[in-house]
């Protein structure tokens, strides 16, 4: 029995699930004296409850990406593989474990969309996807060893200039590496695929893309302009370039610094990704060429190169993912690439 006049010793009330909605008086537990703050207003007792984000698994987020991509949940199945009830019962329970709406359903023939909150979290479930095929592949490479495969992304004048000697090279140095390359005429489209852990290295443009990326430049290579070899035009202004009909590759993010020092803009007849193309029909008089020296091949006599050094020349480079193990197979890969480009560089500017 309580002496007259006392009051009993309470413990730090704890809130149990299933409780209304209340307020708390917040008490230091050493000191025992209430906050000097004041009462904190429960919003949601949800923070008490086990988090329902940690149900979450990455076959949902492959789910999401996929309705996104194909449009609906019939070729979402296809594209994994799966049934296409599987597939939705996927996108609900996702939605159930963030609580939100993530795809709209018309019904019908209508493709199927996401809503904001699809948007936002598409977003992060392909950061996620791309960091599990990366980590997927860093295993893959450590396990391999020096016998192992490196994935490299190229494009059209790394491969006609610089990659005949640096396969010859490293081949000789790493014989029992599977050494698989993959082409592109779009670097974005390789940072893409390096960001996803299905290329280790590629050649690009600097400056890089915006991304989780570290790279080494090889070589700068110079713009000139192509014209047909009986061409009286010498020495051009940037002036007089601006007024020609120019041809150019579709997929160079170099230009848009070459084109920024005209201050006007260019007039393209014709753009393409292939450069024997170009060169063909600027000999055909079609247009003279704006395009780096590389992409050309010198020792064509139906054109001639003219020289712009006013113009910032292209900067090749070689990437990858920063935060992925670097294997000694792609170390030395960047490596041999470093010096066969520095033997090259001379030629490059002399040419």
């Amino acid at each position: 029995m309580r002496p007259s006049g006392s009051r009993r010793r309470r413990g730090p009330r704890t809130v149990r699930r299933g409780e209304r909605r209340g307020s708390l008086r917040w008490s230091c537990l050493h000191c025992r004296h209430p906050d000097p703050l004041g009462q904190i207003q429960l919003q949601s007792l949800s923070i008490m409850e086990p988090d329902r984000w940690l149900g979450v698994e990455l076959r949902h987020f492959l789910a999401l990406e996929a309705v996104a991509r194909e449009g609906s949940f019939g070729k979402a199945a296809i594209a994994l593989g799966y049934t296409q009830s599987a597939v939705s019962q996927q996108i609900a329970m996702l939605e159930r474990h963030v609580g939100q709406k993530l795809v709209e359903r018309p019904g019908g023939p209508r493709p199927v969309s996401l809503t904001e909150a699809g948007r936002l979290l598409l977003t992060h479930a392909e950061a996620i996807a791309a960091r599990v095929a990366a980590a997927q592949a860093d295993l893959n490479a450590l396990g391999d060893g020096e016998a192992g495969a490196l994935r490299v992304g190229v494009f059209q004048s790394v491969g006609q200039r610089i990659l005949p000697e640096l396969m010859r090279r490293f081949v000789r140095q790493w014989p029992k590496v599977e050494l698989t390359l993959t082409e592109s005429a779009d670097d974005r489209e390789l940072f893409s695929l390096v960001e996803r852990g299905e290329l280790d290295l590629s050649f690009c443009d600097l400056p890089l893309e915006e991304g989780p990326f570290d790279a080494v430049e090889l070589l700068r290579d110079p713009y000139v302009l192509v014209i047909p070899a009986d061409s009286r035009l010498d020495h051009p202004s940037l002036r007089e370039i601006a007024q020609l009909d120019l041809i150019g590759h579709k997929h160079c993010r170099t230009l848009v610094r070459v084109e920024a020092a005209f201050r006007q803009p260019l007039h393209y007849v014709f753009q393409s990704d292939h450069n024997q193309t170009v060169q063909a029909l600027v000999a055909a008089g079609v247009g003279a060429a704006l395009v780096p020296r590389m992409t050309m091949d010198e020792h064509d006599d139906t054109t001639r190169m003219v020289e712009l050094p006013k113009l910032p020349p292209r900067m090749l480079a070689i990437a990858w993912h920063r935060d992925r193990y670097r294997t000694p197979v792609g170390r030395a890969f960047v490596e041999t690439a470093q010096t066969v480009c520095a033997e090259l560089q001379p030629q490059v500017l002399a040419a």
